[in-house]
């Protein structure tokens, strides 16, 4: 036997303020968040929270959120020291821009 659903009256369409809209934005931006998760606690979709991410222009487009701290030991002959999870990439100061684009599109974080 089947079930059927019969809905009177307008459809159900709620409206999103842009507060919310960025507050669900930053929250599956977090480390560790699981978005399928957060969809479901907020009764709507992933794909709608990944829209909204589009339209704010926070979708990842090669760029990466960039911490900057001294390094007690200087390591010789490397300008920049990219840490990841997994793997360390060290650039030498004389790497074309080319080469280092290409090397860091490999690692998979």
């Amino acid at each position: 036997m089947s079930q059927i659903t019969v809905i009177s009256g307008p459809e159900r369409r709620r409206v999103w303020t842009d507060q919310q809209k960025r507050e669900l934005v930053a929250a599956v931006s977090a480390p560790g968040a699981n978005v399928a998760e957060i969809a479901r606690r907020a009764d709507l979709r992933p794909n709608q929270i990944y829209r909204w991410r589009r339209q704010m222009g926070q979708a990842a487009q090669g760029f990466a959120e960039v911490q900057v701290q001294t390094d007690p030991v200087p390591v010789m002959g490397s300008a920049i020291i990219v840490e990841f999870d997994r793997a360390v990439v060290r650039i030498p100061a004389g790497a074309s821009p080319g080469l280092v684009s290409a090397v860091l599109r490999s690692v998979k974080p």
